[in-house]
């Protein structure tokens, strides 16, 4: 089980997260690629709001594949093209994410692989069979 730690000693951030997440003895682990908003057909939407949809949707199916879920989350690595989108990115990852509390770091860019592209994540997971 993930041990999540949110510190009294250290400024509390203004989202959903963690300072710290901790991942006990023996976890398997998994490292994502960078996930995108492109859906499987090949289409990208216009809005963050919605390419972050599809992102947490490609994520779900990765984790799946290795028997995890987004609950098994330990930190994410946000990219964003539009600093305007960061409230956008964490109304969207609070919905999917509920009371869970991975660790983030959220980086705004000049740009991503696509011109078309407004947001990437990465995820690292753990769990304990």
């Amino acid at each position: 089980m993930l041990k999540v730690h949110v510190l009294d000693e250290v400024y509390r951030h203004s989202s959903n997260v963690a300072h710290g997440v901790e991942v006990p003895a023996g976890a398997r682990l998994m490292f994502t690629n960078g996930q995108v908003g492109t859906k499987l057909d090949g289409t990208t939407p216009e809005a963050t709001a919605d390419q972050a949809k599809v992102v947490f949707g490609r994520l779900k199916v990765v984790l799946e594949a290795a028997n995890m879920t987004l609950g098994d989350v330990v930190r994410f690595d946000v990219y964003l093209t539009d600093q305007a989108d960061v409230k956008t990115f964490v109304e969207v990852r609070d919905h999917f994410m509920g009371d869970h509390k991975p660790g983030a770091t959220i980086l705004v860019i000049k740009g991503l692989a696509r011109p078309e592209l407004k947001i990437e994540i990465e995820a690292v997971a753990a769990k304990l069979d």
